[in-house]
């Protein structure tokens, strides 16, 4: 096992959550560098010299014993780094994330439309996890799965981390009823309701998932619920979709592959417009509406349905 992998084990980190965000870490391997600041700045190349400086200087960079590192400190390899993440200029999402339901140990929240599930890259504060922390003032909250940043709808947090495992079996073992609704143009040639299957891999090193020779490893129920047309967009549908495995871009990929991609879609297919991180002018359509499942805690029925609507469906 790798020595990184070993201090893994049992690790207890000593910042305490802070404002909902976790502390981050980083392994320190054997290498050339001399003093503490030479690695880090070769690691983390896309922060500003001066900025880390900075940091080093007030003491925000610590060992696991939580003692602070400076910048001449000398480098001693095998050991963690903590420290917080910092997103300079983070851009705010202006939408409410309503909390639908909240026991002791299931929370059940209705997210917005580009708000990432949990901190990355250039999310951190504005993610439905940190949310979630910050409004129940609990660090033990952690996702069960997962929305894409662009999709909205049902999202669910477990309380207690010994429950974790039992929800997320749920999902490992397709005991969770999903429902999404989607909008995107009328394909007059494919006969709906239709389950549609294929194989989904993403090449390495890429992002986008590609359908791919093989078994199918992702399915999804598909019915069309209304269609209608739009002046400026053309024939469009109103789909029902109802996955049953849950791949990466599983709905996205397989409405593409119907040849009817999700309207706003900024991925699939590939090509997109770039649409800037503060430009909330075109949403996925792209909600979900419903998980259905029964607690294996409480063994109750749980039914969540999110409040939202598509902004390109109409009134029928």
């Amino acid at each position: 096992m790798h020595n990184a992998a070993k201090q893994t084990e049992g690790l207890v980190a000593p910042l305490p959550v802070k404002n909902g965000i976790t502390p981050s870490r980083v392994w320190l391997p054997l290498g050339p560098w001399q003093q503490m600041g030479q690695f880090l700045i070769e690691r983390f190349e896309h922060v500003a010299e001066k900025d880390l400086r900075q940091r080093l200087e007030q003491g925000d960079i610590v060992t696991s014993g939580g003692h602070p590192v400076q910048f001449h400190t000398p480098y001693q390899p095998n050991q963690w780094l903590w420290y917080y993440r910092y997103v300079p200029n983070e851009v705010v999402v202006p939408f409410e994330m309503p909390v639908l339901y909240a026991d002791d140990a299931l929370i059940a929240v209705d997210k917005p439309h580009f708000l990432a599930t949990t901190p990355g890259g250039q999310y951190l504060a504005q993610t439905a996890l940190v949310r979630v922390r910050q409004h129940f003032n609990d660090a033990n909250i952690t996702p069960l799965h997962r929305l894409d940043r662009e999709t909205a709808g049902i999202l669910l947090f477990c309380r207690q981390p010994t429950l974790r495992g039992t929800y997320q079996r749920l999902f490992e073992e397709q005991l969770i009823d999903k429902e999404y609704e989607a909008i995107a143009s009328t394909n007059s040639k494919v006969s709906f309701p239709l389950l549609y299957q294929s194989r989904l891999e993403a090449p390495k090193g890429q992002f986008l998932m590609q359908e791919v020779k093989g078994e199918p490893n992702s399915q999804t129920h598909i019915a069309v619920a209304h269609s209608w047309y739009d002046a400026h967009l053309g024939a469009l549908s109103h789909y029902i979709l109802r996955p049953t495995t849950g791949r990466k871009h599983q709905l996205r990929s397989h409405m593409l592959g119907l040849g009817c991609p999700i309207l706003n879609d900024s991925y699939y297919p590939a090509g997109q417009p770039y649409l800037a991180p503060d430009d909330f002018s075109r949403p996925l359509q792209l909600l979900a509406r419903a998980i259905a499942f029964t607690d294996p805690v409480t063994q109750q029925s749980r039914r969540f349905v999110s409040q939202q609507q598509l902004a390109l469906l109409p009134s029928f």
